[in-house]
């Protein structure tokens, strides 16, 4: 190959790398954030555009396939499973989400607390940390789902002091690296207090990856929830969720409910799906910007 023709292969070369990445990251974040639009819409609007009663009970439709009547079939109790699915929607959302907001906001200001803080505190708020984070998550939710009555407001605390911990170490370290920057020195020595710094300068540093990290802790916290419910242990009758219609179909699996099984483990993958690929795809663009 002639020189002439490497100059010009090797700008087309990166061009090309670059415009596959910006379309993958678009790709995948469009893709995300349409699934995301779709849980919402099934947890929030679908129950009033279908308005049956799921808790309704049927003794002449019981585990009944797929119909004109019931189009997602009955349960046992001759329940319409797509009023259980669409109810369990809002009970899973209503809960996964405040847990998340919780987890995100205990996460980021422990994190700047010890990144801003004395040298003293940040030891000890790390150490403190490292405790909470050798702890397994889901031995913690099981001792505290046992131990205590079981409600939205109960499941919101629990789940959001079970995931906030892996934030807090993110931020904390991305707080130690920014802080000995030039403009966060010179607002420093203008006066400005280390709340402000971090409240101005810091938070909006990191917004990206606290943006990022925010839309997987969304993903984490609806598959805490439905995995405590799967053991009984989230959301409680007469609510149901994703997690225990899953656990109920499984229960009478001999029966072959397939109907009952495969739509809320789906609903399921497809909002940690939709957790993952807008986050992915929110830092593969971000990422492409540098």
């Amino acid at each position: 190959m002639s020189e002439s023709a490497t100059l010009i292969t090797a700008p087309t070369g990166r061009v090309s790398r670059h415009l596959f990445r910006w379309a993958a990251a678009r790709g995948t974040l469009i893709t995300g954030l349409t699934l995301t639009v779709i849980i919402l819409f099934i947890g929030f609007v679908a129950p009033f555009i279908y308005p049956v009663d799921p808790t309704a009970i049927n003794p002449a439709h019981t585990l009944e396939p797929p119909s004109w009547a019931f189009p997602l079939g009955t349960d046992p109790l001759g329940r319409d499973e797509l009023a259980l699915l669409l109810s369990g929607g809002l009970a899973t959302l209503i809960v996964a989400l405040p847990s998340a907001i919780l987890a995100f906001t205990v996460g980021v200001a422990y994190g700047l607390a010890a990144g801003i803080g004395p040298a003293w505190l940040d030891r000890i708020l790390m150490r403190l940390l490292d405790v909470v984070l050798a702890l397994p998550s889901l031995i913690i939710l099981l001792f505290f789902a046992s131990l205590v009555n079981l409600d939205n407001i109960s499941l919101i605390l629990l789940l959001g002091f079970v995931n906030w911990p892996s934030l807090a170490r993110l931020v904390r370290n991305e707080t130690m690296a920014q802080k000995g920057r030039d403009f966060v020195l010179a607002s420093e020595q203008f006066g400005a207090s280390r709340v402000y710094v971090a409240r101005v300068h810091l938070l909006r540093v990191m917004a990206p990856i606290l943006v990022v990290n925010g839309t997987f802790m969304v993903g984490d916290a609806i598959f805490a929830l439905s995995s405590l419910s799967f053991l009984g242990l989230g959301v409680q009758p007469p609510q149901v969720s994703w997690g225990s219609l899953l656990e109920t179909g499984l229960d009478i699996i001999a029966l072959d409910p397939w109907w009952m099984i495969l739509p809320p483990g789906v609903i399921v993958f497809m909002a940690l799906l939709a957790a993952a690929l807008t986050g992915q795809g929110l830092l593969a663009r971000w990422g492409n910007r540098r």
